[in-house]
């Protein structure tokens, strides 16, 4: 099967981007400057991702509150429309289906924004339809997003952390949410097909700089934020993630309680652990970790961090391990001596 080219393809290929496949899609992994120039853009000033390959499920109607309620873990009564929450689909054993942005637009209006590869999964447990095809979302971020944007049209700039809002721009209306997957501040731009590339082109004319995938993992590793298909999948649970704020335990239901409650009355026996190495070798999701020569887990994600200039990793490792404990990595033939470290390994520019 051929991935799929997002709608702004051609025009990330005159940007000088590599394309890479990615989740069923062909994506730009890095423009010309490269991941590393990127990353530190992303953390020092302001960059800007094409993320289309997200899923947009469209749910209307006076019936979506309470679908979307029973379904998903958190609990929508802690927020109100013109609100976007983080949340967890799970299945009945309890195991992660997707992990999830809902943007609340209006009061019966809801844009549920599930991973690339998982759309098809949320649109079977949901009553939605997927408009992914209609929209491009881009990503602006980084601590001067805000204040480039504004140089855009200033409306961009005003949407607050975890805010919905949307508006005309360009004679059409786009919807922006104050969220992100990098750790810094910004905001995501769901804007349809026909004005995508003009508003692409005017966030790189007011000196935002294009960034890829490569920088989107990085910049998402060190600020410890979970990737499905990594930490969180059909085989790991939302309490091992460290994410029990998003189970929504005082409403009557969501898929999976049953079972998730079950886990929380056992106990865990792994967690998501940091590591980090002395040096600057990379670490590498499927490395297996050692605590005093017995395998404690294997790491979910690892890199290079560009800020901390040394190597990092995630695991569901063997809960109880304290910070600082020395352990050794062994990835690709190589024991790779680290130590486990505090999560985030990197916290947003102040």
């Amino acid at each position: 099967m051929t991935d799929r080219r997002p709608f702004l393809y051609e025009t990330h290929v005159e940007l000088g981007a590599k394309i890479v496949p990615f989740g069923g899609w062909e994506m730009p992994l890095q423009y010309a400057t490269g991941t590393v120039a990127e990353h530190l853009a992303c953390r020092n000033d302001a960059v800007v991702f094409d993320v289309s390959h997200l899923g947009t499920v469209r749910c209307d109607g006076p019936d979506m509150f309470n679908a979307l309620q029973a379904t998903l873990t958190n609990d929508l009564r802690k927020i109100a429309p013109g609100r976007a929450q983080y949340t967890h689909l799970l299945n009945d054993d309890g195991f992660v289906v997707d992990d999830i942005i809902v943007w609340w637009v209006g009061e019966n209006e809801f844009d549920v924004m599930p991973n690339a590869s998982n759309t098809s999964g949320v649109t079977e447990a949901l009553p939605g339809v997927d408009v992914t095809a209609e929209r491009c979302v881009l990503a602006v971020q980084g601590p001067r997003a805000r204040a480039k944007v504004a140089s855009v049209d200033g409306r961009f700039a005003d949407v607050g952390r975890f805010r919905v809002t949307r508006f005309d721009y360009a004679g059409v209306e786009v919807r922006v949410a104050g969220t992100g997957y990098t750790g810094e501040e910004g905001l995501e731009i769901s804007v349809p097909n026909e004005v995508a590339e003009q508003l692409l082109r005017t966030l790189v004319s007011a000196d935002i700089t294009p960034a890829g995938l490569g920088a989107r993992d990085t910049l998402r590793l060190e600020a410890a934020l979970p990737l499905y298909g990594h930490e969180l999948s059909l085989s790991s649970t939302t309490l091992e993630a460290n994410l029990g704020w998003v189970l929504g335990w005082d409403k009557e239901t969501f898929r999976g309680r049953d079972a998730v409650e079950r886990e929380r009355e056992r106990g865990l026996t792994r967690v998501l652990t940091g590591v980090i190495v002395d040096g600057r070798q990379p670490l590498r999701d499927g490395g297996e970790v050692f605590v005093d020569g017995s395998s404690v887990g294997m790491l979910t994600s690892g890199n290079f961090s560009p800020v901390l200039g040394r190597g990092i990793g995630m695991g569901l490792l063997s809960t109880g391990l304290d910070v600082g404990t020395p352990a050794m990595v062994a990835l690709r033939g190589r024991e790779i001596p680290a130590g486990v470290t505090t999560l985030p390994f990197v916290r947003k520019a102040k």
